[in-house]
């Protein structure tokens, strides 16, 4: 058994998939639209298609302000191979404009890994 996907509203739904394709090598399928529900979709495949994200949009869905701790989903994380290549990530994205929210550091259950927020700001850990 493994995670399918994980899906995400947004209203920037062409950035978001350029985020997830450009640094984290995500493959996109064709946008999906439904014109009668207002509906758009990209899946983002991971990991040769085991693993997607689908960002979805629709006009009617608005962006709610929540508190920085709130109960649910609060991030997901990227493995990258390595405590190099997590570094090299984190400041390609930081070059590239991107906040980042959790310097390059070994946490206390031993994984390496900083955190960045996406153009929505979704918090994604990037691991070695």
């Amino acid at each position: 058994m493994h995670i399918s996907h994980i899906a995400i509203w947004t209203q920037q739904l062409e950035e978001l998939k350029q985020f997830y394709v450009t640094y984290f090598g995500g493959e996109s399928n064709s946008k999906y639209i439904n014109p009668l529900k207002g509906f758009e979709s990209y899946f983002i495949s991971f990991c040769g298609g085991n693993t997607s994200l689908e960002l979805m949009s629709r006009k009617d869905i608005i962006k709610t302000i929540t508190e920085k701790d709130c109960l649910g989903l609060t991030h997901f994380a990227f493995s990258v191979g390595s405590k190099n290549a997590v570094t090299e990530l984190t400041e390609r994205l930081r070059k590239d404009g991107y906040q980042i929210v959790g310097e390059p550091r070994t946490t206390g259950d031993g994984y390496y890994e900083s955190i960045v927020l996406d153009p929505d700001g979704n918090c994604v850990e990037i691991t070695d």
